[in-house]
């Protein structure tokens, strides 16, 4: 049988390594990687080539979107959530914490439609300091021995995130979650399930052809004149 070794190693210098992670990846450490409004990504074909004859399903969620959708914006610039998924087709809502950036929390429709829900399950923040809170976890993890181990060119990275970062709009917020109904009753091809990153300012977008769409929270209005007729 024969030995065989897979190097890892890499012949690039590490100015050539930084700018490689950087751009290989579709969503770098920093920043979506394309200078267009989006990023398309193609799922099963079988899926897309049956989405017209499979008949629409109303979830949970569709059901209580009116009551979910000032809850949405509750937990985004109020309470500690810093990335929220909403699956429309499943039921299930995610939301990720800054308290506990590690896990995730599983809600269904029902109880986050309730505000006393809401007031107890999330802990409230104001957006200042959830931003705040963001930028200093980055720098006590800065400052940890086990990040130091890391390759030069990734700790290069890291630093130039925490420069160039900046949050998601609070506006930007609003004005998605206001769309979800938009977004939900689009003919033919519309959206299965959203997911939305205050820290990252990027909205994914899932749709029942299995397609997938990430884009800027700034474009996400060019987005939504481009692709949804009057």
């Amino acid at each position: 049988m024969t030995d065989k070794t897979t190097s890892f190693q890499s012949p690039e210098t590490q100015e050539e390594l930084e700018e490689l992670v950087l751009h290989e990846s579709i969503l770098s450490a920093t920043r979506l990687n394309s200078d267009s409004l989006q990023i398309g990504i193609r799922g099963d074909p079988s899926i897309r080539e049956t989405t017209g004859v499979r008949p629409r399903y109303k979830s949970d969620v569709d059901e209580r979107l009116e009551e979910l959708c000032p809850n949405f914006e509750e937990l985004l610039l109020r309470r500690s959530t810093y990335r929220l998924f909403v699956g429309f087709n499943n039921g299930e809502i995610r939301a990720h914490s800054v308290f506990d950036p590690l896990t995730q929390e599983i809600h269904t429709a029902e109880k986050l439609s309730n505000p006393g829900y809401v007031a107890r399950q999330f802990p409230m923040i104001s957006y200042e300091d959830k931003v705040g809170l963001v930028r200093d976890l980055y720098k006590a993890l800065r400052g940890l021995p086990a990040y130091q181990q890391m390759p030069a060119y990734w700790r290069n990275i890291m630093v130039r995130r925490s420069q160039e970062w900046t949050p998601m709009a609070q506006e930007e917020i609003v004005s998605i979650i206001g769309r979800l109904q938009v977004l939900r009753e689009m003919p033919v091809y519309y959206m299965r399930n959203i997911t939305i990153c205050m820290v990252q300012s990027i909205v994914r977008i899932q749709f029942n052809c299995d397609g997938t769409q990430i884009l800027r929270a700034e474009d996400f209005q060019r987005f939504l004149d481009e692709n949804i007729p009057d």
